[in-house]
């Protein structure tokens, strides 16, 4: 990161980790570099682990341990614990919390000033399904409203949301097939 020579951005695939915050406790693999100081602090930003080097060590002499711990790390998104002591994923209860503010605002106005409505349906692992009502409902400018307008707000203000689903149709906002039982096929 610019200016910090000891903090790396590490950028990780989307949907593996959500949530932010200090971690408290990780895999096994990152685990041990910070018990041995190879690492001094471990953060979670969204789609992004920051890492901070330990009292004297340099990127060149141990930047390739961390990133094999770190891949290592990632085969187990359960065991990533934030500060505040709670799993990356368990924060549905937060991430509903601003789903239902955010279609009671902004993007809920846009679609109510158009005859119709969004109505959220559940928030589950990081997913969030709703389903277009009125002229919302079959309208073809309804993915522009899903993708441009809901998430985004819902990302800038939960950097822990997977994906927007509609519940009516059978193929998510990124074109894989849907089960309406909860499970992307």
């Amino acid at each position: 990161m610019p200016g910090q020579s000891d903090l790396l951005r590490w950028i990780i695939p989307a949907q593996v980790l959500t949530g932010t915050g200090r971690i408290a406790e990780t895999p096994a693999p990152l685990a041990a570099l910070l018990t041995d100081g190879t690492l001094a602090q471990i953060t979670l930003e969204g789609e992004a682990v920051v890492t901070r080097l330990g009292a004297g060590r340099t990127w060149p002499e141990v930047g390739a341990r961390v990133r094999t711990a770190l891949h290592a790390a990632l085969d187990d998104p359960t065991g990533w614990i934030t500060v505040t002591g709670t799993a990356p994923r368990d924060d549905d209860a937060r991430l509903y919390g601003v789903a239902h503010e955010v279609l009671a605002g902004e993007v809920g106005d846009f679609a109510r000033s158009h005859g119709g409505g969004i109505d959220l349906v559940e928030v589950r692992d990081g997913i969030v399904t709703v389903r277009l009502v009125g002229a919302c409902h079959g309208c073809p400018a309804s993915w522009f409203t899903l993708h441009q307008r809901l998430e985004h707000q819902l990302r800038r203000r939960h950097p822990g949301l997977r994906e927007v689903r509609n519940a009516a149709s059978p193929i998510s906002l990124f074109g894989r097939p849907y089960d309406f039982r909860g499970a992307s096929a």
